[in-house]
């Protein structure tokens, strides 16, 4: 049993909340345990220049922490002139992601930019911001009569070993002493996007792996659920 009293392939309560703003055209919260990320989707009626020409559209995408999220305030990048590498890292996973399930062809010459603004962190943003912003991406492009752009789904989710159990969606106490990390992104038929994996203290084996990504992928089914609640498709 862990401290939250979670089985080891139990999800923490994980919510979508669509359109929690006006403004947007598309946005969706995604709550996840203690961990909330405000994910919104906008749609530009121009492409970057290296695409001119093709007919085609692109997508691309934002990250942050806020600056109390994680309960001490750390200084906004902006200050420094520059992003660190961790959130380059992350938005450019959060991009790859979104971009695997999309039709840029159905998109035309237009940019639908993702912004992930992670509120409160409790572990796994990467993962809730990539699972939410898939939300916000389908009602902006919902709105404009272009869902054909989004044929297909993603979603992600964090699995690891922490003292030798294999655990499903590690909040931050957990991650921060987990043996081994993983963070997987999969398409809504099973396919996989990304998987990154680190053994922080203790290799691992193919065994290990195997069950891990088994693990994830229940996961990410469950979690997909949601999402079809979220953009109003009844499974029934």
């Amino acid at each position: 049993m862990r401290s939250d009293g979670r089985r080891r392939d139990e999800l923490r309560p994980f919510e979508i909340v669509p359109d929690y703003l006006e403004q947007p055209h598309g946005c969706a919260l995604v709550v996840q345990g203690k961990t909330q990320v405000l994910c919104t989707a906008s749609v530009e009626e121009r492409i970057p220049r290296w695409l001119k020409g093709q007919g085609k559209g692109w997508m691309t995408a934002e990250y942050s922490l806020l600056p109390a999220s994680t309960g001490e305030r750390t200084a906004r990048e902006a200050k420094a002139g520059r992003q660190g590498g961790r959130t380059v890292e992350i938005q450019r996973l959060i991009g790859r992601a979104v971009r695997a399930a999309a039709d840029f062809e159905a998109l035309g010459e237009r940019t639908l930019w993702l912004d992930c603004d992670v509120l409160q962190a409790d572990g796994g943003t990467r993962c809730a911001a990539i699972s939410g912003v898939w939300v916000a991406a389908h009602r902006a492009l919902d709105r404009f009569g272009l869902s054909k752009a989004l044929p297909g789904a993603v979603g992600a989710v964090s699995v690891g070993i922490v003292q030798g159990e294999l655990l499903l969606d590690l909040d931050y106490s957990e991650d921060s002493q987990a043996d081994v990390d993983l963070n997987v992104v999969m398409t809504g038929d099973g396919r996989f996007v990304d998987v990154q994996a680190t053994a922080e203290r203790v290799p691992f084996t193919r065994a290990q792996l195997d069950e891990l990504l088994g693990l994830a992928g229940a996961g990410i089914e469950v979690i997909r659920v949601e999402q079809e609640r979220a953009i109003g498709v009844d499974r029934a």
